[in-house]
C-alpha cells in the first residue's frame, strides 16, 4: 500500500466531525420545523386569499389578486406579453381571435399596441394583495366574542379545578401512608384506560336525571375532582422534593395544609404548569363534550361548537373557514409562550439549601 493512500485512510479530524455533526443535527432540526409548520404557513396563506383565488388557474400560491390598470376611466386586466424578446406587463384594451390591443402602463402615450396571437394563451399578471378583511368577515359572521368567553370560562374553570384538585390528591398519595395506598392508587390510574364511550350513556342518564343536561355543570364540575393522568404527573413531582423540606416545616408547626400549600405547591411550578397547559388545551379543543351537554343551548357553545355551523355555512369559502380557524388560536399560542417561559424559569429544582 503506498504512502498516498495510507494517508487517505486517515480519519477526520475532530473539529471536523463534530462540525459535520453539528450541520447535519442542525439542518435535521430545522427540516423538522418546516415540515411542523407548512400546515400552519398553509392556514395563514389562505386565510389571506380572494374568494375566487383558490379556484382560478393559474393562481399564485400567495395571497394576490388580478393586476388592472385604469384606461380612458375602465379597468382593464393585464397580461404577460412577450414583446422584443422580454416578457411584459401590459392590460388588454380590445381582444380578438388572431391579435389583440394592449396598451403599456408604463408608456400610455404610445397609444394602442397590436400583438399578434391568441390572447388566452397568455398568463395573468398577479399583484400581491392579502385579504386582512377576511378576518372582520369572520369575527363579524359568527359571534366570536361570545365565543371566545365560553371557551375561556369553560376551559379556565376547568383548569382551575382539575389542577388544584389533582394537586391535593397526588400530594396525599405522595407524603401520606394509609391502608390500602397502592391499590387506590392503581384503581385510581385504572381509569385511564377506561374508554369513554363506555360510560358515556350511564354519565349522561345521571346528568339528565339530575337536571344538568343544557348547563355547564356536567363539562364543569367533573374537573373538580382529579384526573388519574395528572395525578400520576403531580405525584411523580412531589416524590422528587426532598421530604426534609417538610420535617423542617412540621419541626416549625406547620401542619400538612400549610406545607401543601407553602413547600409543595412552589416547588411544583413545572408539574403544575405542564398539567395546567395539557388539561386548558384539551378543554380548548373539546368539542364532543360540549356537543352532548350543551344541545340546544346555542348561547353557551364553546367555539369549537361554533365554529362546526360557521363551517357548514360557509364550506365553500376556504378563505373565510381558515381565518376563523386562526382567530381561535391566538389565545392559546399567547397562552403557551408565556406558560413555556414560566415552565422554563421553574425547571431547576434544588435542595433543602433552598
Amino acid at each position: 500500500m503506498t504512502k498516498k493512500n495510507i494517508e487517505s485512510r486517515k480519519p477526520l479530524p475532530k473539529k471536523t466531525r463534530d462540525l459535520i455533526s453539528s450541520t447535519l443535527l442542525t439542518g435535521m432540526t430545522w427540516g423538522i420545523l418546516v415540515l411542523f409548520l407548512l400546515p400552519m404557513a398553509f392556514g395563514v396563506v389562505t386565510a389571506l386569499k380572494t374568494e375566487s383565488q383558490a379556484s382560478e388557474i393559474g393562481a399564485p400560491w400567495y395571497p394576490a389578486s388580478k393586476a388592472a390598470y385604469e384606461y380612458e376611466g375602465k379597468d382593464y386586466d393585464m397580461y404577460l406579453v412577450p414583446m422584443d424578446g422580454e416578457m411584459k406587463e401590459m392590460a388588454l384594451i380590445q381582444t380578438g381571435r388572431q391579435e389583440s390591443q394592449f396598451i403599456d402602463p408604463d408608456n400610455p402615450e404610445a397609444g394602442l399596441i397590436t400583438w399578434e396571437g391568441s390572447w388566452r394563451t397568455l398568463e395573468r399578471s398577479w399583484e400581491f394583495d392579502p385579504q386582512w378583511s377576511n378576518f372582520r368577515s369572520a369575527w363579524e359572521t359568527v359571534n366570536f366574542p361570545r365565543l371566545l368567553w365560553n371557551t375561556i370560562k369553560y376551559a379556565g374553570i376547568t383548569t382551575i379545578g382539575a389542577v388544584f384538585s389533582s394537586a391535593l390528591v397526588a400530594y396525599g398519595f405522595a407524603r401520606f401512608s394509609f391502608p390500602g395506598k397502592n391499590i387506590f392508587f392503581m384503581l385510581m390510574l385504572s381509569t385511564v384506560i377506561l374508554p369513554g364511550a363506555v360510560t358515556l350513556i350511564p354519565t349522561y342518564f345521571v346528568y339528565l336525571q339530575l337536571g344538568w343536561v343544557g348547563t355547564w355543570l356536567p363539562l364543569m364540575v367533573p374537573a373538580f375532582f382529579s384526573w388519574g393522568t395528572n395525578v400520576f404527573l403531580i405525584r411523580q413531582f412531589i416524590m422528587t422534593i426532598p421530604v426534609d423540606l417538610d420535617e423542617a416545616a412540621m419541626i416549625d408547626g406547620a401542619s400538612p395544609l400549610r406545607i401543601f400549600f407553602s413547600i409543595i405547591l412552589p416547588q411544583s411550578v413545572p408539574a403544575l404548569t405542564a398539567v395546567s397547559l395539557f388539561h386548558f388545551f384539551w378543554a380548548w379543543n373539546d368539542f364532543f363534550n360540549p356537543l352532548i351537554y350543551l344541545t340546544g343551548n346555542a348561547d353557551k357553545y364553546p367555539i369549537t361548537v361554533g365554529l362546526t355551523a360557521f363551517n357548514r355555512l360557509y364550506s365553500q369559502q376556504s378563505n373565510l373557514i381558515q381565518a376563523s380557524a386562526l382567530i381561535t388560536a391566538i389565545i392559546p399560542v399567547i397562552i403557551f409562550f408565556f406558560a413555556q417561559r414560566i415552565f422554563m424559569q421553574g425547571v431547576v429544582i434544588t435542595g433543602v439549601e433552598k
